[in-house]
């Protein structure tokens, strides 16, 4: 078992203190625009509802540090064990996942209570504890923030579907004005490959599976310079991308059918009204969290499945890249991006840097970038030990791995060994790709 204990992965109680409070603090203003019922909706079993978020998040520090570490820890409410446990075998049954919007009791106000509740114990227990049991707990609290604003995603992107499905179409919040930007032109950047380690290193804090450090070999490649465009995608889709199964990997194609696949996930072609000759014309809009937009031609794709992004980089004669053919690349970046901005979370378009020697844009931010590579262990894998060694191992079977974090990521939360993963099928993430090929190719 991999011992989340060995790194040094915080620097003294009061500024983990100050870090917890701030990401909670983020959770609470992330769930600050939306009103109690949108926080109790689930819209597919794929989402939880926002309340359910702001809860689990509460459960993790009670279950894996309050109960545990505090001597006589008063719990808020035992049947919350029951109800916010998300997946954890070893810690008892759960409410199915799929029925988590079924949960109209407790109320919301009752949960935000449970969350006042933990916070004063966690931040007495930072005050109280001893040295020995700190040592402990603290690198538990770490998992526990980075836990939290993994949540803090997966709220905006589950509130994002939920508001899409709602006939209206409400905006999340107003979001900022945003200047259009011309589309860059794509480049090719060489990569030499050779004998690479990829992996995290050094003693900060990572996920187990970020690690163990390894070698791999790599080809020489290329990766553009940016990720694909909506007008990219577009061209895609105007060729019959969607309609010609040569592109398609099987189980892809199977879904296009089923689903009716015909654009990325909250694209809208609406009617334009009749121009003076008569004849309509036809534009595509765009679902945001900030409102239904004109679809900006320069800005990443996103919302896409595996499926779509294979079907494209087939259709654009490349390929998508391994994870580690991307983290070899993101070397040569730094960790600037487009990340969390509450008030404008929605990708942007790639600007011109002269001060990247790499060309490489957009490596981190913006979109999450899908790669050809599955979600598999690391050569010598080892989960955490204890309860908290269910977070990631057992999925490691049928998911692909995603790079590079989001517009919806919080800041500081993404380094170049991270890996995100989802089924093949998955769109209502913030999702979107990046070309490769083989040198020569």
């Amino acid at each position: 078992m991999a011992d989340l204990h060995q790194s040094r992965i915080y620097d003294g109680r009061e500024l983990l203190t100050r870090r917890y409070d701030v990401v909670r603090a983020l959770s609470e203003a992330l769930a600050a625009p939306l009103s109690p019922e949108d926080q109790c909706v689930q819209s597919m079993p794929d989402a939880s509802p926002a309340k359910w978020h702001l809860a689990h998040t509460s459960w993790f520090f009670e279950t894996v540090v309050l109960r545990t570490h505090v001597p006589g820890y008063r719990v808020f409410d035992e049947q919350f064990h029951y109800l916010f446990n998300s997946y954890y075998e070893a810690l008892g049954p759960r409410q199915l996942r799929a029925e988590r919007g079924l949960l109209t009791r407790p109320p919301l106000q009752q949960v935000m209570q449970y969350r006042e509740h933990v916070d004063a114990a966690m931040r007495n227990f930072a005050k109280v504890a001893d040295e020995a049991t700190w040592s402990v707990a603290a690198p538990l609290i770490v998992l526990g923030l980075n836990h939290e604003q993994q949540h803090q995603e997966l709220l905006l992107t589950d509130i994002k579907h939920l508001l899409s499905r709602n006939a209206l179409l409400p905006a999340y919040s107003a979001g900022a004005q945003r200047k259009a930007h011309d589309a860059l032109s794509l480049s090719w950047v060489d990569c030499p490959g050779g004998r690479i380690e990829v992996g995290h290193e050094g003693t900060s804090f990572a996920f187990d599976n970020e690690t163990p450090r390894h070698e791999v070999l790599l080809r020489p490649y290329q990766l553009a310079s940016c990720c694909v465009t909506n007008g990219d995608f577009l061209a895609f889709i105007n060729d019959g991308g969607y309609r010609r199964p040569e592109f398609w990997l099987a189980d892809g194609w199977a879904m296009v059918k089923a689903q009716d696949w015909r654009a990325p996930l909250y694209w809208q072609e609406k009617e334009k009204e009749k121009e003076k000759d008569g004849v309509g014309q036809t534009a595509w809009q765009i679902f945001t969290l900030h409102g239904l937009r004109h679809l900006d031609a320069a800005e990443p794709v996103c919302h896409l499945s595996f499926y779509e992004a294979t079907a494209y980089a087939n259709w654009a004669d490349a390929r998508l890249p391994t994870e580690f053919e991307w983290e070899a690349a993101s070397s040569l970046v730094g960790f600037d991006g487009r990340f969390l901005d509450p008030a404008n979370i929605h990708p942007g378009a790639a600007q011109a840097d002269e001060s990247v020697p790499s060309r490489l844009l957009q490596m981190y931010g913006d979109v999450w970038e899908w790669t050809r590579s599955s979600y598999d262990p690391y050569p010598g894998f080892k989960p955490f030990s204890g309860a908290v060694g269910e977070y990631n191992g057992k999925f490691m079977v049928g998911q692909i791995v995603l790079r590079g974090g989001s517009c919806a990521t919080p800041e500081g939360h993404m380094r170049p060994s991270y890996r995100n993963f989802f089924p093949p099928g998955a769109r209502w993430q913030f999702s979107g790709l990046r070309l490769a090929r083989d040198i020569g190719a």
